[in-house]
Formats: structure tokens, C-alpha cells, sequence
């Protein structure tokens, strides 16, 4: 079975929304199924393997010290791996589209604009006395208040058209790096250089608080697509054939867009922009799992993004001597599978 194989095929004995048996399994789907377990085992333990490599590695400081300074770190990219996973495999969903992201609809050029914006009319100095938690209320209400209006008023309207809400997300994110770039030329090279700092994706100084109330929102949301997983099996296969097996359609994709909204937006402001990391993990777990039965993909993206995030951050601390930031790393190679999956697709 290749990874174009319809998500519901995977695993024997499944049930769509609507009740309706999937075909009898085989000895095929059996061991399609060991595979998919054994993928989810082995992902797990190496996660753990990373995670305690991580923790314990060159400890010169002390365990008082290290374990909680490198633990919140831990959890910063946990909260945001899971973010990005799950945002990313249920918006490709929708979208019937592996190249595609949530970024398409413009959060990381809302976000660019933001901090950009507050920069440029408070400065830097000014701006410091701004406390993180209201800079992070800030630019949360505003990407979710942006793409509620968005997905409302054009998917949610008369027109009800998934495509137009990806069109419109384009148009708009063009002119929102326009805008951010007409400010940048306008800043004072000083100030600009503060702000090249908050457009890059940190894990470093992450504040405890804001990581307490991320990750709660983070599992509220990963929750409600736990609970949609097989709903959204059935809207894989399509817009006709998931109405024709009694899902509703429209309402179960507005729901995914506000709760891909969410975990965006606050993954975004906690830590920045990370275009191209969901659609790396995202079609890593394709490729290894070989179905997209999102009770398989959403754990196993999810697990990938924790190994790719901490593994990377270990190996950029500790044999690079933090030489650079993850996230260029993590944008150079998922720039790289975009390419890929794009020359693949123009060959089929």
C-alpha cells in the first residue's frame, strides 16, 4: 500500500463517522498495522532517548540548575512540536494537499508585522518595559481575531469555499511582508537589529508562565482533533464522499481551521515563526507510517517533532557550540522537502 492509500484502509475493522464498515482485513492490513504500531513504538522510545540525552549530557552546573534550566526548554519544544505536528497534518487534511502548511494563510507575515510594528513605533528601549505576557496576549488575540474574521466571513459565508479562504491567506500574507518590509527600511539600523532577534524562532528564553498556559491550550486542542480523528479519516476522502457517509462537512472544517488557528497562533508567539517544520514532520510520518489515519499520523507527527526539535537543539549546543539557531536549521532542511515533494510531484 503506498502513502496515497486512503487513511480508513489502515487499519482493519475501522468505522467512519457515519457507521459505515471499511472492507474486511488481510493479511497485508495486518502487517500494515504491526508496522504502523511498531513505527509509533520506536518513534516513542527514541523521543525519550533524545529527551534524556538532552537533560544529562555535559552537566557542569550542577543538577539543581541544569535539569530545570534545560527542562523548560524541554517543554517549550514539546508544547510547540505537538502545535506544529498536529496544525500541520489536519490542515493538509482539509486542503488535500502535502506541500501545504497553515503559514499559507499568513500567521508567520501577521506575526513579522506585529513585532515589527511594535518596534517601530515603541522602540526598543520602550518596548523592553512591555511585559511578555501581555506582548504574548497581544499577538495571540490578534492572529486568532484575524483568522476567526478570515474563516467566518469567507468559509463560513454563503461561498463556503475552502479554496477562496487559501487564496485570500496568500494575498494578504504578501501584503503583510510588503508592509513589514517598507517599516524595516524605514528603521534605524540599531533598532532593526533588535528586531531581527524576535523574528526568529527561540527557544531559549521562553517564560514559564506563558509556556503553562501555551501547553494548556496546546492539549485542549490537540484534544478536540483526538476526538475528531476519525471524522476527519472520512473528510480525507473528499468533500462529496464524507457527505455522502453523513459527516458534516462544513462545520467539521471550520472547526479544524479555528482549532489549526489556535495552535498557530500560540505556538507562533511563544517562541516565532517556524515555516517549513510542520511539513517536515508531517510527510516524515507519511513516509514511515504508509497510511494518513490520523490515529496514527497525529501521534507519530507529533513524536517526530520532538525528536527533530530537542535532538537538533542537543546537537546545536553541544557539538556546534550554538553557532546558529535551530529554527534556520529546521527551515533550511524543510525548505529542502518542499523542493523535493514538488519536483516529485511535477514527475507524476
Amino acid at each position: 500500500m503506498s502513502v496515497d492509500t486512503h487513511p480508513l484502509d489502515a487499519v482493519p475493522g475501522a468505522r467512519s463517522d457515519a457507521g459505515t464498515p471499511v472492507a474486511a482485513s488481510d493479511p497485508t492490513e495486518q502487517a500494515l498495522r504491526r508496522r504502523a504500531l511498531g513505527v509509533l513504538g520506536g518513534i516513542g522510545v527514541l523521543a525519550l532517548a533524545v529527551t534524556v540525552l538532552y537533560l544529562t549530557v555535559d552537566v557542569r552546573a550542577g543538577w539543581e540548575f541544569t535539569l530545570p534550566f534545560r527542562g523548560r526548554r524541554v517543554a517549550a519544544m514539546v508544547v510547540v512540536g505537538v502545535a506544529v505536528a498536529a496544525s500541520t497534518v489536519v490542515f493538509q487534511t482539509l486542503t488535500t494537499n502535502r506541500i501545504l502548511t497553515p503559514s499559507i494563510l499568513g500567521f508567520d507575515s501577521l506575526y513579522q508585522l506585529l513585532q515589527t510594528t511594535l518596534v517601530f513605533v515603541l522602540g526598543s528601549y520602550a518596548l523592553a518595559s512591555v511585559g511578555v505576557v501581555e506582548q504574548f496576549g497581544l499577538a495571540v488575540a490578534l492572529m486568532v481575531g484575524a483568522s476567526l474574521a478570515l474563516f467566518l466571513g469567507l468559509f463560513g459565508g454563503a461561498r463556503r469555499s475552502l479554496h477562496l479562504v487559501l487564496l485570500i491567506g496568500v494575498v494578504l500574507g504578501t501584503l503583510l511582508r510588503s508592509a513589514t518590509a517598507l517599516m524595516q527600511r524605514m528603521m534605524d539600523p540599531s533598532e532593526f537589529q533588535v528586531l531581527q532577534s524576535r523574528l526568529f524562532a527561540s527557544f531559549t528564553g521562553v517564560d514559564e508562565r506563558l509556556l503553562g498556559v501555551s501547553a494548556a491550550v496546546v492539549a485542549v486542542c490537540c484534544g478536540v482533533l483526538w476526538v475528531l480523528r476519525r471524522r476527519l479519516d472520512v473528510v480525507a476522502l473528499g468533500r462529496d464522499t464524507a457527505v455522502s457517509l453523513g459527516v458534516d462537512h462544513r462545520r467539521t472544517s471550520l472547526l479544524v481551521l479555528v482549532v489549526v488557528a489556535v495552535l498557530v497562533s500560540v505556538s507562533t508567539a511563544l517562541v516565532g515563526p517556524i515555516t517549513f517544520f510542520g511539513l517536515l514532520v508531517a510527510n516524515l510520518a507519511y513516509a514511515l507510517l504508509g497510511t494518513q489515519r490520523h490515529a496514527l499520523t497525529l501521534p507519530v507527527a507529533a513524536l517526530l517533532s520532538v525528536v527533530t526539535l530537542v535532538g537538533g537543539q542537543t546537537v546545536l549546543e553541544h557539538l556546534l557550540g550554538m553557532e546558529t539557531v535551530l529554527s534556520v536549521v529546521i527551515e533550511f532542511c524543510g525548505g529542502i522537502v518542499f523542493i523535493a515533494l514538488l519536483v516529485a510531484g511535477g514527475r507524476r
